[in-house]
């Protein structure tokens, strides 16, 4: 199979071109021929003008790469090795939606052939792969995994926004149902990851690890936030505590916030789907969701008690919410928690506007029912930098003194202006 891919005899192909998918095809299409396959078509009419919807490629990744951008199952019949990076979000119950997962799958498993190779890429509880997937994937083709075809499972470790850690120098995890597997699935990988390859001992270790990543990411953040409720009780700045413990060389350097997104907010309920079927009901997971998932109410409501605490009726006040991503310098807004500060001040009668220099304007009012304003229209009563894009921490005190009333609160959730604000009422996590 590899030397097949590599004399370009047969093809891979990417089942989900958004932001896990897009750079590992891009980047597999330096080596080998490349199937790029999507079900959204103004998602696919961008790519193959060279733009990436998420904004994460620039136009010269593009260039001079051999893949075709398509929805076309024809294409997809021309490959021999596919790999699944759709989403794996959850429903309203927080409970987990494989509907994309399993959708992608049947549509591999109806061009699937003898020899031919599939690896999940999408983040799923231990199990998900071999428990749910492939007998779905044996259903539809006829084929058997391990004789007639091999599966594996690769967790995808793309972090939107990071230039830093990139698809490339960052460690991968490769696993495979068998040795022959797991050899050839390390060899393709291979050719793009340059630190090195993790060969996870089976399938279900390489799903757990990824899943655990962010679970861990996600419980020690809720920490950080449950340590600044408190702090904010004495008084004290949850930031300059921090600073002080962190001169101690084995103090973890987590940060309290807002935490949403595909990654962090929605992996542990994964885990927790798992456990409840082994019986076992998570304590220290679910606090910790319930800890973060609760983190927007509680910024709108400090915010409300302290416009009223300057005298003024919360009722008509005018806030200003800046940021609407789910995290800085990306233009992602899926389950953002920047939402429920929002609604907070709704539900208390406030008027608010909110911005974002990297949001698309119709996808928040698509997913949100929000309508975000180019810049500041009147004067406000609150701003919440909510979000510590790159072009905010620029900003000064002048700034915000130009588009507020008198007695008017900043509210600085990752305290981007901590030590420098003298004349507003200031407050941040």
């Amino acid at each position: 199979m590899y030397e097949r891919l590599l004399n370009k005899q047969t093809r891979l192909a990417l089942i989900g071109l958004g932001y896990v998918g897009l750079p590992i095809a891009i980047e597999f299409a330096r080596h080998l021929s490349v199937v790029g396959f999507d079900i959204d078509e103004r998602r696919l009419e961008r790519l193959r003008k060279g733009i990436d919807p998420c904004g994460e490629l620039p136009p010269e990744a593009f260039t001079g790469k051999d893949i075709d951008f398509t929805s076309s199952l024809e294409a997809l019949r021309e490959a021999s090795f596919y790999v699944i990076a759709v989403p794996t979000p959850i429903d309203s119950h927080n409970e987990p939606d494989l509907s994309p997962l399993l959708g992608a799958t049947r549509t591999v498993a109806s061009v699937l052939k003898p020899g031919d190779y599939v690896v999940y890429e999408s983040t799923v509880y231990p199990g998900c792969t071999e428990e749910d997937c492939v007998p779905l994937l044996e259903k539809v083709s006829g084929l058997r995994a391990g004789e007639d075809f091999k599966v594996g499972y690769s967790p995808e470790r793309i972090n939107p926004g990071d230039k830093r850690h990139t698809l490339s120098n960052t460690v991968k995890i490769v696993s495979g149902c068998d040795p022959e597997a797991l050899d050839t699935i390390a060899a393709v990988y291979g050719l793009i990851i340059r630190a090195g390859l993790h060969r996870a001992p089976s399938i279900r270790v390489a799903e757990a690890a990824k899943i655990i990543e962010n679970t861990q990411r996600d419980v020690n953040i809720a920490l950080m936030n449950e340590l600044s409720i408190i702090f904010d009780r004495m008084g004290i700045n949850t930031y300059d505590v921090l600073e002080a413990a962190g001169t101690k060389w084995n103090f973890l350097p987590f940060s309290p916030g807002l935490v949403g997104g595909h990654c962090i907010g929605v992996d542990p309920y994964y885990l927790v789907h798992k456990a409840k079927e082994l019986q076992y009901h998570p304590k220290m997971i679910n606090s910790g969701r319930f800890v973060n998932d609760s983190m927007g109410r509680y910024i709108g409501k400090k915010v409300v008690k302290k416009i009223i605490s300057q005298g003024k009726n919360i009722l008509g006040a005018h806030v200003l919410v800046m940021g609407m991503t789910f995290k800085e310098n990306v233009s992602d807004i899926r389950n953002s928690k920047v939402a429920d500060i929002i609604n907070e001040f709704e539900d208390f009668g406030a008027e608010v506007d909110v911005m974002d220099p990297l949001a698309s304007s119709e996808e928040v009012s698509r997913a949100y029912g929000i309508r975000l304003v180019e810049s500041p229209r009147r004067k406000y009563d609150a701003v919440v930098v909510a979000v510590a894009h790159d072009p905010y921490r620029q900003l000064d005190e002048s700034y915000f003194l130009s588009i507020t009333t008198e007695r008017a609160v900043l509210a600085d959730v990752k305290g981007l202006y901590r030590g420098r604000i003298q004349r507003l009422v200031y407050w941040s996590l």
